[in-house]
Protein backbone atom coordinates (compact mmCIF):
# COMPACT_ATOMS: atom_id res chain seq x y z
CA UNK A 1 0.00 0.00 0.00
CA UNK A 2 0.96 3.36 -1.12
CA UNK A 3 1.68 5.98 1.85
CA UNK A 4 1.43 10.14 1.23
CA UNK A 5 4.71 11.85 0.92
CA UNK A 6 3.54 14.63 3.03
CA UNK A 7 2.09 13.27 6.31
CA UNK A 8 2.81 9.09 5.81
CA UNK A 9 -0.98 8.34 5.82
CA UNK A 10 -2.02 5.14 3.97
CA UNK A 11 -3.36 5.93 0.34
CA UNK A 12 -6.11 4.66 -1.50
CA UNK A 13 -5.11 1.50 -4.14
CA UNK A 14 -6.62 3.35 -7.02
CA UNK A 15 -4.85 7.05 -7.66
CA UNK A 16 -5.93 9.20 -10.33
CA UNK A 17 -5.12 12.83 -10.93
CA UNK A 18 -7.57 14.40 -8.63
CA UNK A 19 -7.06 12.16 -5.57
CA UNK A 20 -6.37 13.23 -2.57
CA UNK A 21 -4.51 11.95 0.70
CA UNK A 22 -7.38 11.19 3.37
CA UNK A 23 -5.34 12.78 6.25
CA UNK A 24 -3.93 15.95 4.86
CA UNK A 25 -5.44 17.02 1.64
CA UNK A 26 -2.23 17.05 -0.45
CA UNK A 27 -2.09 15.33 -3.85
CA UNK A 28 -1.80 11.77 -4.44
CA UNK A 29 -0.88 11.79 -8.12
CA UNK A 30 2.54 13.02 -7.94
CA UNK A 31 6.29 12.40 -8.43
CA UNK A 32 7.19 12.09 -4.83
CA UNK A 33 4.16 9.29 -4.36
CA UNK A 34 5.91 7.63 -7.62
CA UNK A 35 7.74 4.11 -7.34
CA UNK A 36 9.80 5.72 -10.18
CA UNK A 37 11.14 9.06 -8.39
CA UNK A 38 14.44 8.33 -8.02
CA UNK A 39 16.91 11.89 -6.78
CA UNK A 40 19.40 10.37 -8.46
CA UNK A 41 18.41 9.77 -11.82
CA UNK A 42 17.93 12.70 -14.78
CA UNK A 43 14.84 14.45 -14.37
CA UNK A 44 14.43 12.28 -10.67
CA UNK A 45 12.68 9.84 -12.36
CA UNK A 46 13.64 6.15 -13.63
CA UNK A 47 11.44 6.19 -16.54
CA UNK A 48 12.76 7.78 -19.38
CA UNK A 49 10.82 11.14 -19.72
CA UNK A 50 10.66 13.78 -22.27
CA UNK A 51 10.83 16.30 -20.18
CA UNK A 52 11.52 17.37 -16.61
CA UNK A 53 8.72 17.59 -13.95
CA UNK A 54 9.01 20.78 -12.48
CA UNK A 55 6.74 20.28 -9.01
CA UNK A 56 7.34 17.03 -7.58
CA UNK A 57 4.77 18.06 -4.75
CA UNK A 58 2.18 18.57 -7.47
CA UNK A 59 -0.45 16.12 -9.26
CA UNK A 60 0.42 15.82 -12.66
CA UNK A 61 -0.56 13.43 -15.98
CA UNK A 62 1.96 11.03 -15.88
CA UNK A 63 1.53 8.34 -17.77
CA UNK A 64 4.66 5.75 -16.09
CA UNK A 65 2.75 6.86 -12.39
CA UNK A 66 3.36 3.53 -10.08
CA UNK A 67 2.22 3.93 -6.57
CA UNK A 68 5.29 3.52 -4.18
CA UNK A 69 5.60 0.59 -1.81
CA UNK A 70 4.44 1.99 1.78
CA UNK A 71 8.35 1.40 3.19
CA UNK A 72 9.36 4.53 1.92
CA UNK A 73 7.50 6.25 3.92
CA UNK A 74 7.05 9.68 4.82
CA UNK A 75 9.60 12.06 3.73
CA UNK A 76 9.51 14.67 7.02
CA UNK A 77 12.34 14.15 9.29
CA UNK A 78 12.58 12.16 11.85
CA UNK A 79 11.34 13.10 15.41
CA UNK A 80 14.77 12.25 17.16
CA UNK A 81 18.13 11.96 14.51
CA UNK A 82 20.40 11.43 17.95
CA UNK A 83 21.25 7.45 17.34
CA UNK A 84 22.67 8.73 13.78
CA UNK A 85 24.90 11.42 15.39
CA UNK A 86 26.07 8.92 18.02
CA UNK A 87 26.74 6.18 15.23
CA UNK A 88 28.92 8.64 13.68
CA UNK A 89 30.61 10.07 16.99
CA UNK A 90 31.49 6.52 18.12
CA UNK A 91 32.73 5.73 14.05
CA UNK A 92 35.15 8.55 14.15
CA UNK A 93 35.37 9.42 17.52
CA UNK A 94 34.18 13.28 19.67
CA UNK A 95 37.32 15.41 19.05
Amino acid sequence: MATCFECGAPLPSRIYRNTLCESCGADAKVCLNCDFYDVGAQWQCRETISEPVREKNRANFCDFFRPAAASRGSSKKPENDDGARDAFSRLFGDE
